[in-house]
């Protein structure tokens, strides 16, 4: 399989991890570049073109509360998992685990 393919295909595999995992994570309030930090960290290589369009997007479902910090020279968005974003997270970790169980069940090649 080429390069190209193989990263295709693992990208699409860890889309819907890094939303489980951004909202673990956020379970402590962060900003956007110290969580690209901490899921990279984390072995969830993402850039911020796919990370604060996801962050809007789960703000904007009610899955994360945000607010602006400006006590430093640089204003900065804090992101936290809100109790809807907690109850998702927990969901969606019960389906990572059964489809990691249903995984391994499977035939291996070779």
């Amino acid at each position: 399989m080429g390069s190209v393919a193989l990263e295709g295909h693992l990208q699409e595999l860890r889309r819907g991890t890094v939303v489980l995992a951004c909202l673990r994570i956020l379970a402590v309030p962060g900003y956007g570049y110290n969580l690209l930090q901490q899921l990279d960290d984390a072995g969830f290589a993402t850039d911020a073109n796919t990370l604060y369009p996801l962050l809007r997007r789960l703000e904007k479902q009610g899955f994360l509360d945000s607010e602006w910090n400006t006590e430093d020279t640089r204003p900065r968005k804090f992101y936290r998992t809100s109790p809807a974003g907690s109850r998702l997270a927990q969901r969606l970790d019960q389906e990572f685990q059964a489809i990691s169980k249903a995984i391994a069940a499977l035939p291996q090649e070779g």
